[in-house]
Parts: C-alpha cells; sequence; structure tokens
C-alpha cells in the first residue's frame, strides 16, 4: 500500500543523491494564470526518474543487487537505473526501443548500463526485458508500475508544498503514471483542496482513455515526438491511483508541445523535452481550467535529442504565429516580387524564403505562383499581411 510515510523515507534516501529541483517563476507563460515550473529538467540525468529508480533499488534485498538488475524505458528510466545500479555496484541491463533517440540511449551507456535495443516501441522492449528477466533471474524495476518507484517520484510533491505551500493546482505529464500517482498522492494526502491534473500526448493518450473508461485501456500504437510519455497501457497501480486523486486528465497537440518548448526556450531559457513540456502546453492552450490560479507545471525532462530539436523549433514558430508562408497568385510581369515584398516589409514581416512557379498546369499561361516564406511577430500581423496584400491586389490562394 502507498502510504505517506513511505514517500517521507523515499524523500530520506534520496537526499545528497537527487537535487531538490528549483521552482521557477513563470508568470509571463499564459495570462490566465500564474504559473510556476518545478524544474526536473534540471536534475541529475536530466529527468525525474532517477528518484523513482534509485529509490526502489535502495530498497531491494543483497540477494536481488546480486542477480543484476533489468529494466526497460524509452530513455530518462534508462539513465535514472544505470545511475543508481552504477552508484551501488550492480550490473545493469536496460532495453530501448530502437527508435530512442541517440542522446538517451548513449548517456545511458555512460552512466553504466549494459543497452539492448529492441524494435519497435516502449511495450516491445518491456516484453524483451520480461523474456530477457526470466532467463537471467535478474531483478526487474519497472518503470512506473511499482509502489517504490512511485513513492520516489512522490517526493516531488513534497518538494512542491514545500516551495509554495499556497499552490491551487498541479499540472504532471502522463505517460505510464509513476510520476503522476507519486505526485498527486503525496499532494491530496497534505492537502486535498489542491488541484491535481495530468497531461498527455493527443497521440499516445493511454491514459486518458483509461481514467474516462475507469479501466486499463490499451492502445494499438502510440506516435508521438514526446518519446518519454509514449505508452501504449497504463500501469495497474498507477491507474488506481489516478483515478482516485487525479481530478482531470486531458490531452495536447504534437504542435502544442512544440509551440512549449519554444515558450520555453525563449521565454525562460530553459530546454524541455516533448514529454516534459506537455503540462505547460496544456496551461498556454486554456486545456484546464486554471483562470487566475497559482499553478505548478512539472517540467519532467530535458533529455530532446538535438537532431529532432531544429524541427520541433520550426513546428512552434509556425504554431505560434511567428512564421508564415504564402503561395500568392501573380501575372508573370515585372515588378510583382517587389510589390509583394513592400507591402510584407511595411507591415513589419521579413521575408526568408521566395520560391516562383511558372509550371503549374492548373495556372493560365501568362501567370505564375509565388510561394513566400516569412518571419511574423503573431498571428494578428499574420492577417494584416494577407489583408494588405488583398487591397493591394495581390490574391493569396495558400497560407500556413
Amino acid at each position: 500500500m502507498m502510504t505517506l510515510d513511505k514517500i517521507y523515507h523515499a524523500a530520506f534516501v534520496l537526499k545528497g543523491v537527487a537535487r531538490r529541483t528549483d521552482l521557477i517563476d513563470a508568470a509571463n507563460l499564459t495570462k490566465a494564470a500564474h504559473l510556476f515550473l518545478k524544474t526536473e529538467n534540471l536534475q541529475m540525468t536530466g529527468s525525474f526518474k532517477l528518484r523513482g529508480a534509485y529509490y526502489k533499488i535502495s530498497q531491494l534485498s543483497e540477494e536481488q543487487k546480486k542477480a543484476g538488475i533489468i529494466a526497460c524505458s524509452a530513455g530518462n528510466h534508462a539513465q535514472g537505473v544505470a545511475l543508481a545500479a552504477t552508484k551501488m555496484g550492480i550490473h545493469s541491463v536496460v532495453c530501448m526501443p530502437d527508435g530512442a533517440p541517440i542522446s538517451k540511449v548513449e548517456a545511458t551507456k555512460r552512466f553504466g548500463a549494459e543497452v539492448v535495443l529492441v524494435k519497435g516501441a516502449y511495450d516491445d522492449a518491456y516484453a524483451e526485458a520480461c523474456r530477457l528477466q526470466k532467463e537471467t533471474g535478474a531483478t526487474f524495476i519497472h518503470p512506473f508500475d511499482d509502489e517504490e518507484v512511485i513513492a520516489g517520484q512522490g517526493t516531488i510533491g513534497l518538494e512542491i508544498l514545500e516551495q509554495l505551500s499556497d499552490v491551487d493546482a498541479v499540472i504532471v505529464p502522463i505517460g505510464g503514471g509513476g510520476l503522476i500517482s507519486g505526485v498527486a498522492y503525496a499532494v491530496k494526502k497534505l492537502n486535498p483542496n489542491i488541484k491535481v491534473y495530468g497531461v498527455q500526448a493527443a497521440l499516445a493518450p493511454s491514459m486518458l482513455k483509461s481514467w474516462e473508461k475507469g479501466e486499463a485501456v490499451t492502445l494499438e500504437t502510440v506516435s508521438t515526438f514526446a518519446d518519454g510519455i509514449a505508452v501504449k497501457q497504463p500501469g495497474k497501480n498507477t491507474l488506481a491511483l489516478v483515478c482516485e486523486h487525479v481530478d482531470q486528465v486531458v490531452s495536447v497537440t504534437e504542435d502544442e508541445i512544440a509551440a512549449a518548448i519554444l515558450t520555453l526556450i525563449e521565454k525562460q531559457k530553459l530546454i524541455s523535452e516533448g514529454a516534459g513540456a506537455v503540462g505547460v502546453a496544456a496551461a498556454m492552450f486554456g486545456k484546464l481550467p486554471i483562470e487566475g490560479k497559482k499553478v505548478v507545471c512539472v517540467l519532467s525532462g530535458g533529455n530532446i535529442d538535438v537532431n529532432i530539436l531544429s524541427r520541433v523549433i520550426t513546428r512552434g514558430l509556425v504554431t505560434s504565429g511567428r512564421n508564415a508562408t504564402f503561395k500568392i497568385a501573380l501575372e508573370d510581369k515585372p515588378g510583382q516580387l517587389v510589390g509583394v515584398s513592400k507591402i510584407i516589409s511595411e507591415c513589419g514581416g521579413n521575408v526568408v524564403s521566395v520560391h516562383h512557379e511558372r509550371s503549374d498546369a492548373n495556372m493560365a499561361i501568362s501567370s505564375c505562383f509565388l510561394t513566400i516564406g516569412m518571419e511574423t511577430r503573431d498571428f494578428t500581423q499574420i492577417e494584416e499581411i494577407k489583408e494588405a496584400l488583398g487591397s493591394a491586389g495581390f490574391r493569396v490562394v495558400n497560407d500556413n
């Protein structure tokens, strides 16, 4: 049974191992609420997962430790297990999906674990880890559906209440549910008036669907760049705790997650991975009833692969109205490009790309299409540019 005493014991064990991460005032992220960020992206290993992994491993018997440790993870639990096991002198093997970010795979190896890449998603890595556990007799460390793991994650809830005693609501990312289970249990037991909200990626909503139905739902596929929460089925223990202690579960789109990552970079100078930013995305895009409240968003991790960061930023720019592309139908005669560029400039936009197309079979022989990319301030400015072009006789046939 989960108890507050277990979470307090986990906090004691984790002293000197896990950082007491800062709670940062981030009121400028949304006008709807006064946001604070619990910066687990700055935790050792770059995510909250060290807390649960270390506490779980610390509670193993000597016989279990000697048998070695096996785990499965999309990347963050892997690093937590690897570091914890290495600190305690235990051999560890971690099964990871072959699509896991290279940075997470390499970091897991650096922390001392043996990595086994498994074709498919997290759940495939889990199946392989279970097979290897039976084969080798090693001790399995579940990434979320385990009471000691949940208790370790629950120490975040204790810290939040110590750092902001008058908090109204806490927003927590959800994958398998270990983080929100621990945080919600700690928060609700100490102050049941505080709201706890969970957020999933819309393309991996296993806990959302399970919470709505009141029983575990298994998704056929998950497809989100928020790999840390790409889980097909929540845990049995975590689902029960979420149903009991969480007030609402919502989802956010890939574009909303990207916009949140970009906003965190620009306004808070913080790097978050997709899974870590879903709570901020939910607050930014009005998914939760938090108007006028003091709200803590848990930034669960910052281990984003730099190879996809540029693509995420580009998506975030488009979603935030900071980047736009117009396809304009023109008469093919001198001065047209100058006229379009002048209007964009006068409206405060900045042209960054131009493509001139004459060969489209759908246009008149004397016409052409001009595809022009712009840096813009917001959606209001995009509409101003579009209206100005229309007033000058230019026809925008497509914009995004």
